[in-house]
């Protein structure tokens, strides 16, 4: 059989394969041909269908020379126009031995996020998109990587300075950089340990939130193992930010996190 990659010249996302296609295709209508696609749609989103969408976009470099720090952009801005807006977009990686990376829910956000992975080997890294009528879309990248980066501890948890910064936040407004937005960059210091390295449980940010100052939130995130050590996290909210905002969370050991986001 032709393989799907050649087959569709290299395209990483097409809009909507026909469902009796997927269901024919080992791989589920991937148009990277990944045999680990169908068991991580069901580990992502359940028995639920998911349509691959040129709307929905996945960047990565072509090479991470440093698979501790795999820089990925998802945007879904495209999807806005379709089943009432974004909803939550679910990142995950098919060969890493954690594959869920995490889930945002954009709330007055844009739908899009910039931030760093952890990465075993090469694989494909996948956003799964649900709209708010509870469709689900995917869009997909190819990345190669130098591999080991889930396996081995980060440079805080090896020179033992983690415990003395963790939970420190840095966060910083920038104007005029997309266009209808405001960039918010935030970084978290933890560890990020994704368990998989022996003596070393896993210990990791679970929840970030930012609130305002009647406490509803702005967008919330849900973090698993493979986000790289000390999250860097950039976010696109509305060009104007009232002030009181306050970045909140906690990680899988009970340690809060709660830090003013001056606007």
């Amino acid at each position: 059989m032709t393989n799907r990659r050649e087959a569709l010249g290299g395209v990483v996302g097409l809009a909507c394969w026909p469902l009796a296609f997927a269901q024919d295709d080992p791989n589920g209508g991937d148009p990277l041909g990944s045999m680990q696609y169908p068991s991580l749609r069901e580990q992502t989103i359940g028995k639920a269908t998911a349509r691959f969408s040129d709307a929905v976009i996945v960047k990565g470099p072509a090479f991470a020379d440093d698979a501790m720090n795999v820089p990925l952009l998802v945007d879904a801005r495209g999807m806005n126009a379709v089943g009432g807006g974004v909803a939550r977009i679910r990142v995950a990686v098919d060969r890493n031995p954690v594959r869920q990376v995490l889930d945002f829910e954009p709330l007055r956000a844009l739908p899009m996020l910039a931030f760093r992975i952890r990465m075993e080997q090469a694989s494909p890294v996948r956003a799964f998109v649900q709209t708010k009528d509870s469709q689900w879309h995917v869009g997909s990248t190819w990345v190669l990587a130098a591999g080991g980066g889930c396996t081995v501890p980060g440079l805080t948890r090896a020179d033992g300075s983690w415990s003395k910064t963790l939970g420190q936040v840095q966060a910083r407004f920038f104007n005029n950089v997309l266009e209808g937005s405001r960039r918010l960059r935030v970084r978290v210091m933890h560890p990020m340990d994704t368990g998989l390295v022996a003596g070393i449980p896993a210990f990791y940010i679970e929840e970030l939130q930012l609130v305002d100052s009647a406490g509803q939130a702005w967008w919330k995130l849900a973090l698993h193992e493979p986000v790289s050590e000390n999250p860097l996290i950039t976010f696109e909210l509305p060009p104007q930010v009232v002030s009181g905002l306050r970045l909140v969370g906690r990680d899988n050991n009970g340690n809060r996190i709660d830090a003013e986001v001056g606007a």
